[in-house]
């Protein structure tokens, strides 16, 4: 087959990647939830006629990760023939997609003088749809998929450009906030327009021979760079093992074993040994899995790939049926949105033993909590879905930064739109001191967000982690701080679960907190000057800095006694003596 030329490649994979960048431009902007237009919790890509993911926007990993099998599942229930120009086919289905029902796919075929020539697909996590709680994530009495809300299998939401209004129907009538969901409905829909149109007129400008040339290229180009990057990781099995608190109130800790076995340019990543499905709704379906360790592989090589199907064809990723990592049907898996930071961080810790300079510690574990109830001001049913991020872990040569999301790209949403829009008061955000692992490299902070509840019956289904397993640190830096969550801070608080549903009153106050991220390095070997700037901006105290890394500060002065800080690093760094 004959190739493009450099130049017009590149211009092609400009524009590709453009088209992916303006569908989710158009998605953000035409939503209905602050989940889409403010935490940006949604995903877009473009993928060629038989499935090949091509292009995709630089949105959440476990969305993107998924799509590919997504547009395969949706290939199969609807063969081109079956498809025309104007369609859009959705699905939820937990096992089919990203791994919970409020993830909504939206596939529309493109066309080209009546031929199909490629696929615009995006993903939008919904408030709700559904279930036992507000927001469609509880974890604690949730058996099976059916508790957790609609169940949407692969169907034509619009035909040849019609709104198919019996479906929609059946949709929002099932949903606490059928405005909302409609409404991100048809921002989905209309996004895949954007892309059908855009990807139309470069059609029309190169011809589709050059676009479908350039797409192989492309994909041809990417694996060749990925397998070139792992093969330059050593060869070998590498493990790592960390937990999950529970899946619940009185139920153990989760395993979550992983090997890592690189030979040449393929890798495995086998999580067997790892605990098997819970009767709970913190599950992670296969697709997720898969989409979670394609991200980190990919960041441990070279993020700067173009990403598509090339990228993840080195890539294998293991899980025995019937495992916390790949339940069988019809398991809930509704509480999986937490599971994503462990996947990243089991990767990091098995592949730390072969690429230690390229890895990263893990981060404070987000929270994802949900609040649902009468909103007077509007007189409707709301929910309220929370994100509350912490700090990242710390790698070879820098310290993990404050209120950032580490493993996938979604954002805090701002306290005043917040209030703006539901029953609830922000009291408190703000970082926690003395949080972050030690080590040579610090890990980010915790952070606290204190959110007051202004009306009676509102249903809290709190979504968090390292309650009880702290983040861990690598080569002696320290594990940060573990999270909790407080109603009612004070004499009388009440410690609740990481994964608890309760019901609050006009008044409650929820302080989360979550835990801090771990440490890179002996702490003994890190910059003075940096503890004392640590110490000057509050995110350790003198006592800290004394006993975590060695470093003597005045506390009046916040000046560094050198020659005590000295002395007193040579008597803990020397062994302890039996």
């Amino acid at each position: 087959m004959s190739k493009v030329d450099p130049i017009t490649l590149g211009v092609v994979w400009g524009g590709l990647r453009s088209i992916a960048e303006e569908m989710g431009a158009a998605l953000k902007k035409t939503a209905y939830s602050l989940a889409v237009r403010e935490a940006e919790d949604f995903s877009v890509g473009l993928f060629d006629d038989t499935g090949r993911l091509i292009a995709q926007g630089d949105f959440s990993p476990g969305h993107l990760g998924s799509m590919p099998f997504v547009v395969k599942h949706v290939i199969s229930e609807y063969p081109p023939e079956e498809m025309n120009p104007g369609d859009v086919i959705i699905l939820n289905d937990s096992y089919l997609g990203s791994g919970h029902y409020p993830d909504c796919f939206c596939v529309a075929p493109i066309f080209h003088k009546n031929k199909l020539v490629a696929f615009a697909v995006n993903c939008a996590h919904h408030v709700d749809v559904g279930g036992g709680a507000p927001g469609s994530q509880a974890v604690e009495n949730v058996n099976d998929v059916f508790q957790e809300g609609i169940r949407i299998l692969p169907v034509k939401l619009v035909k040849c450009g019609e709104i198919q209004k019996d479906i929609l129907k059946l949709i929002i009538g099932n949903v606490r906030v059928p405005d909302i969901v409609k409404g991100d409905l048809m921002a989905q829909a209309n996004a895949n327009r954007m892309g059908e149109k855009r990807l139309s007129s470069l059609i029309e400008t190169y011809g589709l021979s050059v676009i479908k040339k350039c797409m192989d290229q492309i994909i041809s180009r990417s694996e060749e760079a990925i397998r070139a990057a792992i093969e330059k990781i050593p060869d070998g099995s590498y493990t790592f093992t960390d937990y999950f608190d529970d899946s619940g109130r009185d139920t153990p800790p989760i395993k979550v074993h992983v090997t890592a076995t690189v030979n040449g340019s393929d890798i495995i990543i086998d999580f067997s040994g790892s605990s098997p499905q819970t009767r709970s709704a913190l599950n992670s379906v296969l697709n997720y899995t898969y989409a979670y360790c394609f991200f980190a592989v990919k960041c441990l090589t070279d993020p700067y790939i173009p990403q598509n199907e090339g990228c993840v064809r080195p890539i294998k990723v293991v899980a025995p049926e019937g495992s916390f990592f790949n339940p069988r049907f019809p398991t809930a898996v509704g509480g999986r949105a937490i599971v994503n930071q462990r996947l990243f961080e089991a990767v990091m810790g098995a592949l730390s033993q072969a690429i230690p300079d390229k890895v990263i510690t893990a981060a404070s574990h987000w929270a994802n909590p949900n609040f649902g109830g009468f909103n007077p001001r509007t007189g409707k049913q709301f929910v309220c879905y929370e994100i509350v991020v912490g700090g990242f872990g710390a790698r070879s040569d820098r310290d993990g930064c404050e209120a950032m999301v580490s493993a996938f790209n979604i954002s805090n949403i701002p306290v005043e739109v917040l209030e703006t829009n539901y029953p609830l008061r922000i009291e408190r955000f703000e970082i926690v001191r003395d949080s972050a692992g030690s080590g040579q490299f610090r890990g980010g902070c915790a952070i606290r967000r204190d959110v007051r509840v202004l009306e009676d019956h509102i249903q809290f289904s709190n979504l968090t982690d390292r309650h009880l397993y702290p983040p861990f640190g690598l080569f002696e830096g320290k594990p940060g701080s573990t999270g909790i969550t407080i109603l009612n801070p004070g004499p009388d608080e009440q410690v609740l679960h990481s994964k608890g549903c309760y019901e609050l009153k006009s008044g409650d106050l929820v302080s989360q907190t979550l835990a801090g991220a771990g440490g890179y390095g002996d702490p003994l070997k890190r910059d003075i000057e940096a503890v004392r700037l640590d110490v000057t901006g509050e995110y350790i105290s003198v006592e800290a800095a004394r006993e975590k890394y060695g470093v003597v500060v005045d506390p009046a002065t916040k000046e560094v006694d050198i020659t005590e800080t000295l002395n007193h690093r040579n008597r803990k760094s020397e062994p302890i003596r039996s």
